[in-house]
């Protein structure tokens, strides 16, 4: 079973809020300096469509459980 194995407070810092997938000592506002997205274009903030806000949410539970696409699509049917 595969999983992702990068930095977690990337992805973290991608969604705006703690995902709690590092040891719950401390929380996200101390953990990372920066509060922007990551990535050189992270500090612009677009406006989000319907489908834009659907996909952020799903991409949220699939890393909280930590699973990747064809897992979460199983898990779905």
């Amino acid at each position: 079973m595969a999983r992702y194995l990068g930095p977690k407070l990337k992805l973290s810092r991608r969604e705006g809020t703690d995902l709690f997938l590092k040891s719950g000592v401390r929380a996200i506002d101390s953990k990372c300096k920066i509060d922007t997205a990551p990535g050189q274009h992270g500090a612009r903030k677009p406006r989000l469509s319907d489908y834009g806000s659907q996909l952020r949410e799903k991409q949220k539970v699939r890393r909280i459980y930590g699973i990747l696409e064809r897992q979460f699509r199983n898990y779905y049917k």
